[in-house]
């Protein structure tokens, strides 16, 4: 029998992100987490002894989960260029000691740090808007983008027969970097920017000229390929949309003879491993995979699943090995997150289901409990995918009798750039179609009722709860809304710089009759449905205001609403006695709705 989880398993632990393998090959270096404490560089060797904190003067910026972006190898020497958690850019010369040197980086936001030891310097990106070249010695920071782009990430540095040159990701409004983008070349030598010939995310650079290695979804998947030509076409999806930045779902061997690479299969994921030559491949790995780096002792990545926590993972294999046969690989486990008592649970993994909306297929995932409820948990984004990963949420609410469900919704990522694209002018409206229609089929399949059914998101799925409880409120008992969108309109000139103008591609020009049409706050007299409300005082994505007007109007209504404001959060919350209280709030509303 496993133990059933708590809350203090699910807010405590440790977050590990961003590991890249030593120059050298003998360790991993990664940052690590608690809840509610700075951000720590740890080192463990290849085969999962030693681990050591290493201590710096300035503490590292915080993790991004699968994304990156906050620190590089300088040299082969080991010295590292890390973004420190107060915004400055640091060389780290020695990691035996914890003493660090400021650089003059630009004063916005800096990500993204690529070396160029031979010109002393690093590239890195600022606010996401502009390129730039940092000397080592500390002098000013030279800007090489040319201003043409709205948007500039994950710089690479390409060095050929042509000198050495800096490449990156580029776009514009109204776009987002999945909907169109292209590739910047800037020659260090002639200082020109150039735009490259097809868009692409995750550039990476193979020295010895093979090609520009990026993630394109021309074939319409976002799959690998090698300047204009496709290296694996595939009817999955390689990597996710470009949220955050440096996301690393493939990396190159050290004999550039092989690929290791992620697919993403109805949500539940693979590591693979592929010839570039012949293009014949094998699965090494079940589970999803971020941050893939194939170092001299192996392929090291963060790993998870439905019953695997967070783990830091080296795929490795003998001098004897076949590369293209899977049992070949071995798999170590050199560090994991979550707290330990989290071994002793019965997880359990999702079924993948379909139902059908007027022809289109939507998936969603059910992790069953069989005891009539149903909670119906809806990611954020829009454009975004909870793949099959560890999810402790969802493991506590199955403990506690609920159905979780899952749904993908149309916008979602992960089933070909159509699916995604085609809420493109339907935000708040196709989304909450199919989250009802999904609800619709496990009531007709005998998982719960309408009495029993909660829906429940956060961000832009907090604004689908709403559209549930206004458009199907017969569906549902209640909603519960973390920091949710419930007045698209007011975000343009509110929300921070990255997605001011999500809303032209996904609803339509600020003055279109569409907003009102969805706006949840102007609607907001339709609803009668109980619900509980969140959000962070400091939210930079979603004002709180949009959720003190609707709490206000609800209350207005004569609307069961409860309402919790934390203070000091952002988009999401962070200290562990605000994560408490969101469980606690959580568990009261849903055994108020449906007693047991």
């Amino acid at each position: 029998m496993g133990v059933s989880p708590t809350i203090e398993m699910c807010i405590f632990g440790r977050d590990i992100s961003e590991p890249r393998p030593s120059p050298d090959g003998k360790s991993v270096i990664y940052l690590s987490r608690s809840s509610g404490e700075m951000t720590s560089f740890v080192e463990v060797d290849v085969d999962g002894k030693n681990e050591v904190v290493r201590d710096v003067d300035i503490p590292a910026a915080s993790g991004r989960g699968g994304s990156g972006g906050v620190w590089c190898w300088y040299s082969e020497d080991e010295a590292i260029v890390y973004v420190a958690q107060n915004g400055s850019l640091r060389f780290w010369p020695d990691r035996t000691s914890p003493s660090t040197v400021e650089l003059a980086a630009p004063e916005k936001t800096i990500e993204s740090p690529v070396a160029l030891p031979e010109r002393e310097a690093v590239v890195v990106t600022s606010d996401r808007g502009s390129v730039w070249l940092v000397p080592i010695n500390g002098d000013q920071a030279e800007r090489l983008d040319s201003g043409d782009h709205d948007f500039c990430a994950d710089p690479a540095v390409m060095r050929d027969s042509n000198g050495v040159a800096v490449l990156w990701q580029a776009w514009s409004v109204p776009n987002m970097p999945w909907d169109h983008s292209v590739q910047v070349r800037c020659d260090l030598d002639r200082r020109g920017c150039e735009v490259v010939e097809g868009s692409g995310q995750q550039q990476q650079i193979t020295p010895t000229e093979r090609g520009v290695l990026v993630l394109r979804d021309d074939t319409g998947w976002l799959n690998l390929w090698c300047d204009n030509e496709v290296l694996i076409a595939d009817g999955v999806e390689h990597g996710g949309p470009s949220w955050g930045a440096s996301q690393r779902s493939f990396a190159v061997s050290p004999d550039e003879a092989y690929l290791a690479f992620t697919r993403n299969v109805g949500g539940f994921g693979e590591l693979c491993v592929a010839s570039i030559d012949s293009r014949e491949s094998v699965v090494i790995g079940r589970g999803v995979h971020h941050q893939v780096h194939w170092g001299t002792a192996g392929i090291s990545a963060l790993r998870s699943g439905a019953r695997t926590p967070h783990q830091l993972v080296l795929y490795s294999i003998g001098e004897d090995g076949v590369v293209l046969n899977s049992s070949d690989w071995k798999r170590a486990i050199l560090a994991t997150g979550p707290a330990k008592e989290w071994s002793e649970v019965e997880l359990t993994e999702p079924t993948l289901e379909m139902v059908d909306v007027n022809g289109v297929q939507i998936p969603f995932r059910r992790y069953a409990a069989g005891q009539g409820r149903c909670l119906v948990h809806i990611h954020g984004g829009p454009t975004d995918q909870w793949q099959v990963e560890f999810m402790p949420r969802a493991a506590y609410w199955q403990s506690r009798g609920w159905d979780v469900i899952i749904p993908d919704p149309r916008g979602t990522t992960g089933h070909g750039r159509s699916f995604t694209q085609s809420l493109r002018g339907g935000w708040g409206r196709r989304d909450v179609d199919d989250v009802a229609a999904v609800i619709a089929e496990c009531h007709r399949r005998g998982w719960a009722t309408a009495s029993s059914t909660v829906v429940m998101g956060s961000s832009s799925g907090g604004m689908s709860v709403l559209g549930v409880v206004i458009d199907h409120p017969e569906t549902v008992a209640g909603g519960i809304a973390l920091y949710p969108v419930s007045d698209a309109a007011a975000l343009a000139g509110a929300t921070h710089r990255f997605e001011a103008h999500y809303n032209d591609s996904l609803i339509g020009r600020v003055g279109d009759p569409a907003f009102a049409e969805r706006s949840m706050i102007g609607r907001a007299s339709a609803i009668r449905r109980p619900l509980l409300l969140m959000h962070g005082s400091d939210d930079p994505v979603v004002p709180v205001e949009q959720s003190r007007t609707l709490r206000d109007r609800l209350t207005e209504n004569e609307v069961s609403v409860t309402y919790e404001e934390f203070e000091g959060e952002g988009h999401g919350f962070r200290q562990p006695e605000n994560r408490r209280r969101e469980y606690e709030l959580i568990e009261s509303f849903l055994n108020s709705l449906t007693p047991e």
